[in-house]
């Protein structure tokens, strides 16, 4: 199913019989927590999910935001309302990063009917509520699997042998700058792609034709070129995935990203502008 919806899709949705759970992901790399801003005024019936703390596992050797528990996190969705059967769509306030990762997750673990709202908040023009609802407990069980993951062996094989996509900002994939991560620069072999690329200037995802032309450009030439994605920590090359998959490809997600890789002295690492 298309992975984005619209905010005049949405509001049809939310008036109608069958109304999808909402996921408020506010969430922003470096920046203040998102829950204040939840507070402050949501979509009516949204509930606020904490990256750092449901959608992620403690850091440590295997990034800044590795994969979750299954377990920890179905019960992080059961308690937002989500059941196996019921739509879900996920949104946020920036780049889409934050309910790209909800929805990759959901996918991941074997939810079928999960969306990320297109333009974010910003295209809401609805009205927002403080009230802080209380979903009626879920019934999902995840059941990973329907995405396919890469480790680093992984990833450093895709860059050789396919394409693997390097999400972040152009400046920390040469090496010129790095904000977070031990090391800078990018895995060998990966080809820059950042992610505001995916969007026009109001911050929806461009069409599905662009779309393809921009990964065409990158190396990704049809359906059947073996496509990767990573990022800083595993967050923004979701928003990645959701891109690709409206172009028409089936990435993989190198989910420990560069906060995994740039931690093993023993992995290379290129800077500049090429590949490596």
């Amino acid at each position: 199913m298309n992975p984005i919806i619209s905010a005049t899709e949405l509001a049809g949705e939310l008036s109608s019989t069958r109304p999808p759970v909402l996921l408020d992901i506010r969430y922003q790399l470096g920046g203040q927590h998102g829950r204040p801003d939840y507070e402050a005024g949501h979509i009516p019936g949204a509930v606020f999910v904490d990256l750092d703390a449901e959608l992620a596992g403690p850091p440590g050797a295997g990034g800044r935001h590795p994969l979750p528990d299954p377990e920890a996190f179905g019960a992080a969705m059961r308690r937002a309302g989500v059941s196996p059967d019921t739509p879900v769509v996920a949104y946020d306030a920036d780049k889409g990063w934050g309910a790209a990762r909800a929805w990759w997750l959901l996918r991941w673990t074997g939810h079928r009917d999960v969306r990320v709202l297109d333009g974010g908040l910003a295209a809401w023009t609805g009205p927002l509520e403080t009230k802080i609802p209380a979903p009626a407990e879920g019934t999902f069980t995840p059941a990973p699997g329907a995405f396919a993951v890469l480790d680093a062996d992984g990833a450093a094989a895709l860059a050789r042998s396919g394409l693997l996509l390097d999400a972040r900002a152009g400046e920390r994939y040469r090496g010129e700058v790095e904000p977070f991560d031990p090391v800078a620069g990018h895995v060998p072999g990966a080809v820059s792609a950042p992610t505001s690329e995916n969007l026009d200037k109001d911050g929806r995802f461009l069409a599905a034709g662009q779309l393809a032309s921009r990964f065409a450009a990158l190396g990704a030439k049809d359906a059947s070129t073996a496509v990767g994605v990573y990022c800083g920590s595993g967050v923004s090359a979701a928003q990645e995935v959701i891109a690709l998959e409206i172009a028409g490809f089936e990435p993989a997600l190198y989910a420990g990203s560069w906060s995994e890789w740039s931690r093993d002295v023993n992995r290379p690492v290129a800077t500049g502008p090429l590949p490596g």
